[in-house]
């Protein structure tokens, strides 16, 4: 019976890489496969078919829990929910404080400090802030500043798609050696698997060939060569506004505060994007844009049509990718070592009896992150082991599922935020960045392993 929950999710799954063909938007089989992994669990466990497992290794049967195993299971899909809106919330606040400074053409400042037309050196510039930024403000984040900035640079959709697929390269390596700069990392320094310092000093180097190598190669390609078309006869700086500066530093300083205030309340990052969101709306409310700004032109600057630019497909897209895995590792799917475990964490387990490598698996384990969100099967790991902390084994899995995703443009959330921004079709990133993507993810591979191995003999 399990093989109906997983048979949907295959479907779904294929409907959304076969998003072109179909023309179909890929968040309508992203949201009716979620509803059905769920409906189909639902009607399964109260009927018996099905034993439903929490994050705390609960395990719920309905015939025999009664009431409490219902409780177990609603309990269970409101944490998969909750889980699922931080990371939303997360990213709508930080999609409108961008859209706030777009607004007020705050990017022109950054548009005016790229001073070239050369597509190769614009390329590394972007691949250089991406990298830099997603360690900072997170790899979604840096990606939807970094996609933005690109629509007022490149104005040909067919080459600005290129640079976005590279920025989800750049940001995806950038942030797997920060604590911070990708969900994956986030939890493992939450659950004390990692530390800020450790993480740094392992995973820099490898990062910074899994973000290099790609770059060096894709600027020999012939999409970069030559000069971008710009309009020469427009002046830069007449698009700036009286508050172009100010919502710039604004809104970065406030997404790049997000962390300090986690740091200082211990709460989740999205209650800490809640507060940069409302702080960055209060100042908009009262600047003054223009010389001679009436109320009648104050809609123009307003957060109120910020918030109607956000691509809520995207957001729509990546609730029913999220919850759609949620249901798999929800779903008891098997038995390792006498107890009942999800499905996901069965699949972690068969690997790992099947490759008795653990440095392979762990590989592996970026590969599928490319497939499945990384996110549970990050969540699977840490259940998996019991290593201490900073061992090779935390700092490799860091690597991997942050930089793993690259391989498909659904594979991070990075790639989703670009997916949605700029319309990316599936199979033009299979065909055009992938190899790239797996290029940089197994050179940076390489050299984690020739330094933690050969050079320090960890084990």
């Amino acid at each position: 019976m399990e093989s109906i929950i997983i048979l949907i999710f295959v479907i779904g799954y294929l409907s959304i890489t076969l998003e072109y063909p179909l023309k179909l938007d890929k968040t309508v089989p992203a949201l009716i496969m979620s509803a059905l992994i769920w409906a189909v669990l639902a009607i399964g466990f109260y009927n018996g078919w099905y034993n439903v497992i929490d994050t705390h290794e609960s395990v719920f049967n309905f015939l025999t829990g009664g009431e409490t195993a219902k409780h177990g299971f609603n309990d269970t899909l409101l944490h998969h929910l909750g889980k699922t809106s931080e990371i939303l919330i997360f990213l709508i606040g930080a999609m409108t404080i961008v859209e706030i400074i777009d607004l007020h053409r705050g990017f022109e400042i950054l548009k005016e400090t790229i001073q070239t037309k050369s597509k190769k050196r614009l390329l590394w510039i972007i691949g250089i802030l991406a990298f830099i930024l997603s360690a900072i403000i997170d790899n979604l984040t840096a990606t939807i500043v970094l996609v933005t900035l690109l629509r007022k640079l490149v104005h040909k959709k067919d080459e600005r798609l290129w640079y976005t697929a590279m920025v989800v390269i750049a940001a995806n390596a950038g942030g797997a050696w920060s604590p911070i700069g990708d969900v994956t990392t986030t939890m493992l320094w939450i659950a004390d698997n990692v530390t800020t310092m450790g993480l740094i000093k392992t995973v820099g180097i490898p990062s910074i060939v899994c973000f290099i190598i790609p770059f060096f190669i894709a600027s020999k390609l012939k999409v970069f060569r030559g000069d971008i078309d710009v309009d020469a006869t427009k002046d830069n700086k007449a698009g700036r506004l009286l508050s172009s500066k100010t919502m710039l530093f604004l809104g970065l300083g406030m997404i790049v505060s997000v962390p300090i205030f986690k740091t200082f309340t211990h709460l989740p990052p999205y209650i800490g994007m809640m507060f940069a969101l409302g702080v960055v709306w209060l100042v908009s409310e009262y600047i003054h844009p223009e010389e001679d700004f009436t109320q009648e032109r104050r809609h123009l600057y307003s957060t109120h049509k910020a918030l109607s630019r956000i691509e809520i497909s995207s957001i729509l897209f990546f609730l029913g990718i999220l919850m759609a895995v949620a249901g798999l590792e929800a779903l008891v799917f098997g038995v390792v070592n006498g107890e009942e475990v999800g499905t996901l964490r069965y699949l972690a387990e068969m690997l790992e009896g099947v490759i008795p490598n653990q440095d392979i698996v762990v590989m592996l384990l970026g590969v599928i992150s490319a497939i499945i969100d990384n996110v549970p099967l990050v969540a699977a790991s840490i259940g998996m082991y019991d290593s201490p902390t900073d061992s090779v084994l935390w700092h490799f899995i860091a690597y991997s599922a942050g930089t793993g995703g690259s391989m498909l443009i659904i594979g991070s959330a990075a790639g989703v935020a670009a997916m949605g921004m700029e319309r990316i079709d599936f199979i033009w990133y299979l065909r055009k960045i992938t190899w790239l993507a797996l290029l940089g993810f197994l050179a940076g591979a390489a050299v984690f392993l020739f330094i933690e191995r050969f050079i320090f003999h960890h084990v």
